[in-house]
This record gives C-alpha cells, structure tokens and sequence, in this order.
C-alpha cells in the first residue's frame, strides 16, 4: 500500500488479493462544498486543566463544523460504500497515527482498514484517556497519563463510524472510519479530497459529516479515467 497527499487530505491507495494491473488506474476526486450560514465559532472551556490551557495561546473552538476560507467544509469522510463487493485487500502495514495534541484529538477524524495497526500516542504532559466504543470490534477504554506513551489497538471489522472520546476532557472527540479497502480520504482545508488505483466500475461514494449526517452519490469510471464528484452540505 502507497500512501498519497492530494488536495490536503491523506488518501490511502492499495491493490488486494486480486488481479494487479495498470486497469486499477481509475480515479475519483472532487470537493464538499457547505452553503448556508457557518455555524459562530464555540469557545472550548479549558480551564479545568491547566496544562491544557496553557498550550494554547489563543482561544480553541470546537471542530464539530469547521467551514474552510474557500467556503468548504473539513473533516469528511468521503469513501467508496459500494462497487468493490468480492474484491480483498490487505491491511495496512503501516500504523494509522491518532495523538493527542493540546488536549485535542489529531485528527478530529481518521479513516484506516480493518487489522491496520492504530497507535495511539499522548503527547500531552496530562492524563488522557482513550475510550472507543465500536460496535462490530471490541470497545476499548485505555489510559494514558504520561507524555509520550503509545498504544495500539486494531479493528476487526468494518464500521463507519467509531467515535472515541476522553472522559477526562469532555470535549475531546474523534471519529474513526473503519473499512475492508483503501479507498477513502477525510477532507482537508481546501474541502478535497481524491480516491485514486481504483478498478474501473460503479461505485457508490458515500460523505460522512459528524453534525450534517450523510450523502452518497453513484459514479462510473473507466480504466485511466477521473472522474469529478462533489458533494454540498447545508447548514441552518
């Protein structure tokens, strides 16, 4: 498996347990565009920890929506729903990274395969802990009060999506896109996002926001072809 930047979202490229060849070089890319009044940015209140607060030197607003500059939104998780039934792919090797930053989840949501590696890491000098509440894997709520510790943990079975939070810091949430292929992205600050060594096909192309629910769209996409799919979430 490639890992590949486009558009400022990570994007995860692989071949499976099946015919490898230049046919997989279909490609799918496109935007989430939000329309509609942006939510006023909401103060996260840190003030009952310390060591979170003083990492901070301006106010930190909560990332349930987050409207890009260029009138986009962030942290959807845009992935291929249908078209690859009977295809297998192999997991991941390389670790997918969830840390905790300034008493924050990075990223706010994290798309990874079944059996790939999670390492959670603390890098904050305060106790967090880690609690994900899966329903088709087994749920884990694991502690970390050191700077520096690392866990892992995978997932056994598809699931979109997996919210883990920290109890010890409310605010704190990050979702989990939990899936048998590669073929997934989150948006980023430009709203894009890119699914690319695809086989040619159909495909049912499925956007998850964690405040405005779901939108799927259906594409097909010949060998070497790209093919443009946007999606357009309204707010209030």
């Amino acid at each position: 498996m490639i890992g590949m930047a486009w558009l400022g979202v990570v994007v995860a490229i692989g071949c499976g347990v099946r015919d490898a060849s230049a046919e997989d070089s279909a490609a799918i890319q496109g935007s989430v565009k939000f329309s509609g009044t942006a939510p006023a940015p909401e103060k996260v209140k840190m003030d009952a920890d310390p060591q979170c607060a003083l990492q901070h030197k301006d106010a930190v607003h909560k990332q349930d929506v987050v409207v890009n500059a260029n009138g986009t939104l962030k942290n959807v998780f845009v992935y291929v729903k249908q078209g690859l039934e009977g295809r297998t792919f192999p997991a991941a090797t390389q670790p997918a990274k969830l840390d905790q930053q300034g008493c924050l989840y990075a990223p706010r949501v994290l798309g990874l395969q079944v059996n790939q590696p999670l390492e959670i890491v603390n890098s904050d000098a305060t106790l967090h802990n880690v609690n994900c509440k899966p329903t088709k894997s087994k749920p884990f709520n694991i502690a970390q009060p050191v700077k520096g510790m690392k866990s892992a943990k995978t997932f056994t079975a598809p699931e979109v999506m997996v919210k883990c939070a920290c109890n010890v810091h409310p605010w704190m949430a990050s979702y989990l896109g939990v899936l048998e292929h590669p073929f997934f992205g989150v948006t980023g600050d430009d709203g894009g996002f890119s699914l690319a060594g695809l086989p040619a096909g159909q495909y049912t192309l499925e956007a998850w926001h964690e405040k405005y629910g779901v939108q799927t769209q259906t594409v097909t996409v010949g060998d070497g072809e790209t093919k443009a799919v946007d999606f357009e979430f309204t707010g209030p």
